[in-house]
């Protein structure tokens, strides 16, 4: 951290807000969550009013409480999801790495966002190198569009209106329903891939991880320099890539046949 770092005011007072209501889970009412702050109650009351309206806090007209949201809710579940699939997925994903010789990754989607929460890197000199914990536009990465595709209708509409697509290369999907219809695709397919749509000259192919509700909770991928790739690794990549998925999908208690819903 930077000598010159300056703590965003709004930012902590979001956070005191979060702490203080995961600490009363029965609720608390305006009038407490100001007397214990001790804001002025305008930007008190303009604050929750904002994290309702983004799901981060609900508010119950009934007693007139507000209490932790959804969308905290969700963030907590996806925490721990991240790190107990990072524990089950290693031993896949090092077997996979070894078997074509490539980059493997795992990554959860939160919101229009994929989140890499593992990997194991090639041997090779020239590869391709993500963060653990590095987040990248879903609707323009393999993982992503696999991830986005495993939503329902509504909630897949919900979260691309929110958002502009960006191009980042003349391959990046900047239209809608193009978009869906790629989507659609994967979803027939069981696999995505990605030819330069993020990052020119890499080529991915992700497959989807599921639950025993068969709902598509993270995706395991792999990303090569196109100065590699031949029809016989892209096919060794989809074989390899959908075994493992599938073998991660029946541990975690999935019992269908691995294609998207």
């Amino acid at each position: 951290m930077t000598d010159d770092f300056l703590p965003v005011k709004s930012a902590i007072r979001t956070l005191n807000i979060v702490d203080l209501l995961t600490k009363n889970v029965d609720g608390l009412a305006y009038v407490d969550i100001q007397e214990r702050l001790q804001w002025p109650r305008s930007s008190t009351y303009n604050l929750l009013r904002t994290m309702v309206e983004a799901g981060y806090l609900a508010f119950d007209e009934v007693d007139r409480k507000y209490r932790i949201g959804l969308r905290l809710w969700e963030a907590g579940q996806a925490y721990v999801r991240g790190r107990d699939l990072a524990r089950l997925a290693q031993p896949y994903l090092h077997s996979a790495q070894t078997a074509i010789n490539e980059t493997v990754q795992l990554a959860i989607l939160d919101d229009m966002e994929n989140i890499y929460i593992a990997k194991v890197e090639s041997k090779h000199p020239l590869k391709l190198v993500s963060e653990i914990g590095s987040r990248l536009p879903a609707y323009a990465t393999g993982l992503g569009k696999v991830l986005l595709a495993g939503l329902d209708t509504a909630e897949l509409d919900r979260r691309l209106a929110k958002v502009k697509l960006q191009r980042f290369t003349k391959s990046t999907i900047v239209d809608k329903e193009q978009l869906r219809a790629r989507l659609d695709h994967i979803r027939e397919q069981g696999y995505g891939t990605d030819d330069g749509e993020y990052t020119a000259g890499v080529f991915c192919v992700a497959v989807p991880i599921r639950d025993a509700s068969g709902a598509v909770i993270a995706a395991i991928s792999s990303s090569v320099p196109d100065v590699r790739i031949t029809d016989q690794l892209r096919s060794a990549m989809i074989e390899v890539l959908s075994n493992h998925a599938s073998r991660m999908s029946t541990e975690l208690g999935y019992s269908g046949d691995g294609r998207a819903a």
